[in-house]
């Protein structure tokens, strides 16, 4: 195999698994590990990866695209396998948010045939009309300053509405988590405050996230591990993944 070649392979590996080792990749495409770590290098300045000790993660920019109207369709079958999760959490008579997510899109379709009796406040226009009009739903809108980058509404005005509340269960989608300092990321400040004030109005707390988002983590922290109840996720974690939310009291689904 051609250097090239094996450069976009590895490229591949990590759009799937999130991250490579030097060891595994070295066996696997039977090339020595000074071999390996220089392709890893390569791609590292080439904006594909960034090295960690033994091998490296995805760039944070391949899952991070700022806008949520072009993530609608990215990872969908995962996203699906969250929403199931989340909606077997949802009991009748509860009042929840469903934050800003494309995965809360693909929840919100769920409650919309599920005929569970529940009251929605959602900042997201996509969840406000997936529900508009489903008998056994409530729907409520926080308004607010419109942001077109989210279909949705952030900011004081929105954080107000939500203070007025106090919900059952909050889920919350996230840019990723850190797990070495334990933190809760999303792209921006607007954005994470909203977070911020809708777990603080909530009972009970959970992020919605694909697996690979903790090799990730964006510019604004909006909540520690502490805060949160559960993380509802599509696969299997590794095992120190499981270890510092364990660690946190945080249940995994």
């Amino acid at each position: 195999m051609f250097s090239e070649e094996r450069l976009q392979e590895i490229e591949k590996k990590l759009r799937v698994e999130g991250k490579v080792r030097v060891k595994n990749l070295s066996k696997e495409f039977a090339v020595t590990e000074d071999c390996i770590r220089k392709d890893l290098k390569s791609l590292e300045n080439a904006g594909k990866l960034k090295r960690t000790y033994g091998g490296a993660i995805l760039s944070q920019d391949y899952p991070l695209k700022r806008a949520v109207v072009s993530r609608r369709d990215f990872n969908i079958d995962k996203k699906q396998k969250i929403a199931k999760k989340a909606l077997s959490i949802i009991k009748d008579k509860e009042t929840i948010f469903l934050d800003v997510s494309t995965t809360n899109i693909e929840l919100a379709k769920l409650l919309a045939a599920s005929r569970k009796q529940v009251i929605v406040v959602s900042n997201m226009i996509d969840i406000l009309q997936i529900l508009m009009g489903v008998p056994d739903i409530t729907v409520i809108g926080t308004g607010g300053i419109m942001y077109s980058v989210i279909n949705g509404f952030m900011g004081s005005a929105a954080m107000e509405v939500i203070k007025q509340y106090s919900f059952d269960r909050v889920f919350l989608g996230t840019c990723g988590v850190d797990i070495v300092d334990s933190t809760v990321t999303t792209w921006g400040v607007e954005d994470g405050l909203t977070k911020k004030t809708a777990i603080q109005s909530s009972r009970h707390k959970y992020i919605v996230m694909e697996k690979e988002k903790f090799h990730f983590n964006d510019s604004f922290k909006y909540a520690h591990l502490d805060d949160i109840d559960g993380v509802i996720v599509d696969e299997e974690l590794d095992t120190i993944v499981v270890n510092a939310l364990e660690a946190s009291g945080v249940q995994i689904y």
